[in-house]
């Protein structure tokens, strides 16, 4: 399990956590945004994702190798963001955690908190009414499995960018990983239980550029992308992982969980999309 405290930037392994309705507890509740609320991603700035941060009882610790350590708490003032052109309101945090990040990135940032989650919808055309997402950038969870990440390398390595793989499923930046289901078996799959915890798969995940930025050197390659795109190209994207939405709250998740397949497609036609 993996959790994200500020969209873009490093993620946290974790043995356990707590599920909430908008995904795993403290799991992107904080984002940086530029001037107008608009997210500020490793997508354009690959070195985001060298910053390091860690959730602490007032707020954030954070860190960068360029730019040293800070710690990050959310203020009162309240701003207008927006997630892929969807508009909802933030708390905007302290001075110093805006100018650390403008200094950071060469371009004006501010960071903002999402101190209440029910206010972001989901996709109303794949989920209920009542269904909330954090700064994810779709849906509270996204699992990914082993099985699949080996059949990817496997097919990298016979590529004419082998030299670039095998990758790591950290490219990925899933919630949770799955080992023991055959390769691509995701696809398939529409509920699933995890520990005591059951979701809804809601849609594959399609793939961008975020994944070519290696997340230890913040270096940018061709790979996933250009092997995903000749073995997983539907819809003119490229596919890996599945979206999920919790029907249980409040359960405890922990590594090791056994996971149980309670709905699936025989035979998909590639993910859910």
């Amino acid at each position: 399990m993996n959790r994200y405290p500020v969209k873009s930037c490093r993620g946290e392994p974790l043995d356990s956590a707590l599920l909430e309705p908008w995904g795993l507890a403290g799991d992107r509740r904080w984002m940086v945004v530029d001037d107008e609320g608009v997210p500020i991603t490793s997508r354009e700035i690959p070195s985001m994702l060298l910053t390091r941060a860690e959730l602490i009882s007032d707020g954030l610790g954070l860190s960068h190798p360029d730019a040293g350590e800070i710690r990050a708490a959310a203020g009162s003032t309240l701003v207008d963001v927006s997630v892929w052109g969807t508009p909802v309101s933030a708390s905007l945090a302290e001075p110093a955690a805006n100018d650390w990040f403008s200094r950071l990135l060469g371009v004006p940032a501010r960071l903002v908190y999402l101190d209440d989650p029910t206010r972001r919808p989901t996709n109303p055309l794949r989920t209920r009414q009542s269904d909330r997402v954090s700064f994810a950038d779709g849906y509270p969870l996204l699992l990914t499995n082993e099985s699949s990440m080996d059949a990817l390398n496997d097919l990298i390595a016979a590529g004419p960018l082998a030299a670039e793989g095998p990758l790591p499923m950290t490219r990925f930046r899933p919630n949770v990983v799955v080992r023991g289901a055959p390769a691509w078996a995701e696809d398939g799959w529409r509920r699933i239980r995890i520990g005591a915890a059951q979701f809804r798969v809601v849609k594959g995940c399609d793939r961008c550029v975020m994944t070519t930025v290696n997340p230890d050197t913040a270096a940018k390659g061709k790979e996933p992308i250009a092997t995903l795109a000749r073995h997983r190209r539907w819809d003119g994207k490229t596919w890996f992982g599945v979206n999920l939405v919790p029907n249980s709250h409040g359960v405890g998740l922990r590594v090791g969980d056994d996971v149980e397949i309670l709905d699936a497609v025989e035979d998909p036609d590639g993910p859910l999309r």
